[in-house]
């Protein structure tokens, strides 16, 4: 036996090395090699969430911006016209946009507090101006803020007909309809409030059309 590990040493000595270098490869560098691959996998994962992240903040951003509008400021402006506003501002701060009031302007008659709407007329009257020349709002979205003195410029829910009725904000066809029907068969409204019988006419709508009604 000895004599044949001595005749054989040469090849005894390449069987261990090869048998220590696939020890060294699959057991010591093997896991050494995978750790880049790991690393790689757990970057992708990072950049992924970030890449998400941004894009569900930008997705929130968009959808809590205010929608943009179109209002007409008419009568005593220094500025009149059609200016772009948003669903957050109120008459007050269109009014400012428009250069400002006249000095005719009669600023007792205007709620300057009051939210605007797309495709709503804000008219400013002049100190002893006629009612007659307050202009009509166009489109069924549209409302025209004055601030006209009590009953005056607002619609008579008693005897307006369809047509009229659809001109204020949040009544249709079907509920213009709806008011007629009722009016007809249970009588004339005695207060605005009344409207709140009608189906589909509920707090938040009769909120919109309280200022631009009246019974008579």
């Amino acid at each position: 036996m000895k004599d044949w590990l001595i005749e054989h040493k040469i090849h005894i000595a390449v069987v261990l090395m090869l048998a220590l270098g696939g020890y060294y490869y699959f057991y010591v560098q093997g896991p050494e090699d995978s750790a880049p691959l790991n690393s790689i996998s757990q970057e992708n994962e990072v950049l992924k969430e970030n890449v998400e992240t941004q894009t569900e903040k930008k997705v929130t951003a968009a959808a809590d911006k205010p929608e943009t509008i179109m209002v007409d400021v008419k009568g005593q402006i220094n500025r009149p016209g059609v200016y772009q506003s948003n669903t957050e501002e109120r008459v007050i701060d269109v009014i400012g946009r428009a250069g400002g009031l006249t000095a005719q302007a009669d600023q007792t008659q205007v709620n300057f507090a009051e939210h605007v709407e797309d495709e709503m007329v804000i008219y400013i009257p002049a100190k002893g101006e006629e009612v007659s020349t307050l202009p009509s709002a166009t489109g069924n979205s549209g409302t025209v803020s004055s601030g006209m003195s009590q009953n005056q410029g607002k619609i008579n829910v008693n005897k307006a007909d369809e047509q009229e009725l659809q001109n204020l904000p949040g009544i249709g066809p079907a509920k213009a309809a709806a008011i007629i029907e009722f009016r007809n068969t249970s009588g004339p409204f005695k207060v605005i409030e009344d409207l709140k019988n009608i189906s589909g006419i509920g707090d938040k709508t009769f909120e919109k059309l309280k200022d631009l009604i009246v019974v008579k």
